[in-house]
């Protein structure tokens, strides 16, 4: 099962991002970075063109490292590390570990 998915609130627990809190935007698993809205900005030069007469330095957000991110807890908003639990039906779900919430 994978640590983290698309629109999982994540908080950031290393870099310059310390402490700060987003939704995953993409996750590459082959690359274990994903992309947090609103998150590690970098400075993009860009080409002036005919669709886009201004050009210049735009910010996007970069992919950050998984073992960056902690899932965050949405009882306390605090981030959890989290279990795998099996329902009656078969699904399996993430469950946090301080809380006991499904995730």
């Amino acid at each position: 099962m994978l640590h983290i998915k698309k629109n999982d609130q994540v908080i950031v627990i290393a870099g310059k991002d310390k402490g700060k809190q987003g939704k995953v935007l993409a996750v590459f698993p082959k690359k274990q970075r994903a992309i947090i809205e609103n998150i590690n900005f970098v400075k993009k030069a860009k080409r002036k063109t005919q669709q886009d007469q201004q050009g210049g330095f735009i910010e996007i957000e970069a992919a950050i490292h998984l073992s960056n991110l902690m899932l965050a807890d949405k009882k306390n908003n605090k981030p959890t590390r989290f279990g795998v639990s099996v329902l009656k039906d078969g699904a399996k779900v993430r469950v946090s570990k301080a809380s006991g919430e499904v995730l």
